[in-house]
């Protein structure tokens, strides 16, 4: 198809209107283009039947196809005033059948430019209307008699007739017989968007709460078996191992979480990470197992900092609690808010999706409540493109863990990152100069829940290479107050402020927290590089102390 595309562009643009239409023309061929005339996506072919009807075709992609691929056909029959759309799947097909003409669309027609809106977009059809053939690829938008020579919409080209020809007709390959069943627009729609969506359960509506058995596995990682969900921690961290997908590049993938409480009232925080084989000794066994550092201020800092044979957990989402949701809205009804019934979060994760196969996916849930937490946990996975490509089995990157001090083994004795009121965190890091792009994913939240508290001052994190700064960011939250009906138990105030509005250093109560991007493609030069990060923690107040939990992935293209 991209050669004939090749050969198309490479033709003169001539007007549409000196397109030559045949009286006996069957088959008319469309370009389709993105923007304007210089990028096209697609050649759209139209034949006219014998009794004046229209089959609408799109070619089926060169090459191997990705699953959940299916083939349209649209049929216009004007005298019937009706259009049919047909999904061809394998192993069966989905059709619509819909009035072809609409009624609330308003047109206006100046000479044979035909002008309508549809959601604040204008569209306008310019059609041929002095030949007698009824074509038009577009028909979904209403009954224009004539032949379409030009689609625009808010003044941009996106579709024009390149030519019109009598041609032998041959049967098409989609006549077969299959399972068939009608369906609405929308819901075909629905089907065809959601068969191209891989999806992978990661959890279903497991609970994350204090005073669960702890699960030992003899082995090591390996030897956790597929498919089983494992808690940890005393049941606030629970771990599977998953068989994900090898999927073509062009594949975008998003995480979402749906969580809602099961009986804890309060934000705790969350995290949804790549367990390692080395951390998962100190899950298995105790934190203490850990490669562990002693900060300045004389504490044990455990697992916190990738090394040589060992790395820290990799970090997908950092996700925060709301104030009770789902348990708790009836004991609120009536205070004026529609509450939510469960918190959503959904986040992208391609730049970290460099590995496939068996993988080992922990989530956490701070709390020491009985009742916890209920989580439901997909990875979805959306193409952009139709086909595998052949060399789809070669690596283009990689996603490399430096530091992690969300401390998910919280109950189990591991130290919170409390280290900065004396540390700063320093990691060794080589790019080789062959890559493309490397930057550092950083996610990093402030925690210290009073007045003064970093929770609630905002302090800037400075990233260091070699001991000189080279980036700052202080993560901060304005928006809080957005996610009101998603805590019910929230905190009020005399002044009709509630604790879950006030700003926060990089979460609110109910939201995941971004990361935030550093290029380090000036450090690909094949020599180790120290990266630190400094934070200027605050102090401890009456027993109250202030900390960091911070999370570093090094993410390599080549």
């Amino acid at each position: 198809m991209r050669k004939l595309l090749a050969i198309l562009l490479l033709l003169p643009l001539a007007a549409t209107a000196q397109v030559k239409i045949p009286k006996d023309a069957n088959r008319f061929t469309y370009w389709q283009f993105d923007y304007g005339e210089k990028t096209d996506t697609a050649v759209i072919t139209v034949e006219r039947n014998p009794d004046g009807s229209i089959v609408i075709l799109t070619p089926k992609p060169e090459g191997k196809l990705i699953p959940g691929y299916c083939q349209t056909v649209t049929s216009a029959d004007y005298t019937a005033d009706s259009i049919t759309v047909t999904a061809y799947y394998d192993d069966s097909a989905y059709y619509y059948r819909s009035p072809f003409s609409r009624s609330d669309l308003e047109w206006k027609v100046e000479g044979n430019h035909h002008t309508t809106s549809v959601n604040s977009n204008t569209l306008v059809f310019e059609m041929n209307e002095r030949t007698p053939v009824n074509v038009n690829p577009l028909p979904y938008y209403g009954l224009n008699k004539g032949v379409l020579l030009s689609f625009t919409r808010n003044g941009q080209l996106r579709m024009k007739l390149a030519k019109a020809e009598k041609v032998k007709l041959t049967t098409r390959e989609t006549s077969r017989i299959l399972p068939t069943r009608r369906v609405s627009p929308r819901e075909l729609d629905r089907i065809m968007k959601e068969r191209l969506v891989v999806t992978t359960r990661i959890f279903d509506h497991e609970q994350i709460c204090w005073g669960k058995k702890n699960a030992h596995i003899d082995g090591g990682i390996r030897a956790i078996p597929a498919d089983t969900v494992l808690h940890y921690a005393g049941g606030t961290l629970i771990l599977k191992k998953v068989k994900l997908p090898r999927l073509p590049h062009h594949y975008q993938h998003f995480v979402e979480i749906h969580q809602q409480s099961n009986g804890d009232a309060y934000d705790r925080t969350g995290s949804l990470f790549i367990v390692t084989p080395g951390f998962f000794e100190g899950i298995n066994q105790h934190p203490d197992s850990l490669p562990t550092f002693v900060g300045r201020d004389g504490q044990r800092y455990q697992g916190m900092i990738s090394q040589t044979g060992y790395d820290a957990p990799l970090e997908l989402v950092r996700f925060f609690t709301p104030f009770g949701v789902g348990h708790f809205n009836e004991r609120m009804a009536g205070y004026g808010i529609d509450w939510r019934d469960k918190t959503y979060y959904r986040q992208e994760i391609t730049d970290l999706y460099h590995f496939d196969g068996d993988v080992v996916i922990g989530a956490w849930i701070g709390n020491y409540d009985g009742g916890g937490h209920i989580v439901t946990v997909d990875i979805k996975s959306y193409p952009n493109d139709y086909t595998i490509p052949e060399d789809n089995t070669e690596e283009s990157g990689l996603a490399l863990p430096l530091f992690n001090t969300c401390n998910v083994l919280e109950m189990a004795g591991q130290n919170y990152g409390k280290l900065f009121a004396t540390d700063s965190l320093t990691v060794i890091f080589k790019l080789y100069p062959e890559t493309n792009s490397a930057k550092l994913r950083y996610i990093s939240t402030g925690h210290g829940g009073w007045g003064e508290g970093d929770e609630f001052v905002p302090k800037t994190n400075t990233i260091l290479i070699d001991g000189k700064p080279a980036f700052t960011h202080t993560p901060w939250r304005q928006d809080c107050g957005c996610y009101r009906d998603l805590n019910p138990v929230s905190g009020n105030f005399w002044n009709g402020l509630s604790s879950s509005d006030f700003s926060r250093s990089g979460w609110c109560p109910g939201t995941a927290t971004q990361p935030v991007y550093f290029d380090l493609s000036p450090w690909a030069d094949g020599r180790e590089h120290t990266l630190t990060v400094a934070i200027p923690q605050g102090k401890p107040v009456e027993g109250m102390f202030s900390h960091w939990a911070v999370s570093g992935v090094l993410i390599v293209e080549y």
